[in-house]
């Protein structure tokens, strides 16, 4: 008995290896109108196997596709899309752009600076206070995040400086609420630890 792992290896596995089997047996045809009939076949039971994906745009001509990948683009039939070509397939894909935003402070974050331009252009009132004091407060918890020590003088420094000296505030205007941190990773072991005695 010979098992899988000795056979040839398959180039889409999860087509089977009688369907690898009869693509084969389609290239070994000689007269090209039966090739063609013995390869519609192959496209039909190899739709049958995956009938939840019919509903997939280009469900056929992605078909088509895997059967020339499979027959190692041996297949010498007149298909009915244009298939894709050995070179496409193994070229390697085009680099993405990734889009790195410019921080002035990156623990506050893209969004929140965002947010501070939007506020600074606001009119002058209750509202516009109000969002000022949520900023204020946002961006004491980021800092915490990632600073021990902080004072309410230093988050309003960098909220005039990230609105342009537009918004112009201090402890004496409001003062921002207390941040508690999260323990840290070795605190929470020994909270664990002393529960279990």
């Amino acid at each position: 008995m010979q098992y899988n792992t000795q056979k040839v290896k398959l180039t889409m596995p999860e087509y089977g290896r009688n369907i690898h089997n009869m693509i084969n047996h389609c290239v070994a045809i000689e007269d090209p109108e039966k090739r063609k009939i013995c390869a519609y076949s192959v496209i039909n039971v190899m739709g049958n196997m995956f009938p939840h994906l019919r509903d997939v745009n280009n469900f056929k001509h992605i078909l088509w596709d895997h059967l020339a990948i499979m027959s190692d683009f041996k297949l010498d039939i007149e298909y009915p899309y244009e298939i894709i070509k050995r070179e496409e397939l193994y070229s390697a894909p085009g680099k993405i752009e990734y889009s790195r935003a410019t921080m002035k402070y990156r623990h506050y974050g893209k969004i929140l600076e965002k947010i501070i331009d939007i506020a600074a252009k606001m009119e002058e009132g209750d509202k516009k206070v109000q969002l000022v004091k949520m900023i204020a407060s946002q961006m004491k918890k980021s800092y915490v995040q990632w600073n021990k020590n902080v004072d309410d003088e230093k988050i309003y420094e960098d909220l005039a400086d990230l609105s342009g000296g537009k918004l112009k505030y201090s402890s004496e205007d409001y003062v921002i609420p207390e941040v508690k941190t999260a323990p840290s990773r070795d605190k929470l072991k020994n909270i664990r630890h002393q529960r279990r005695r």
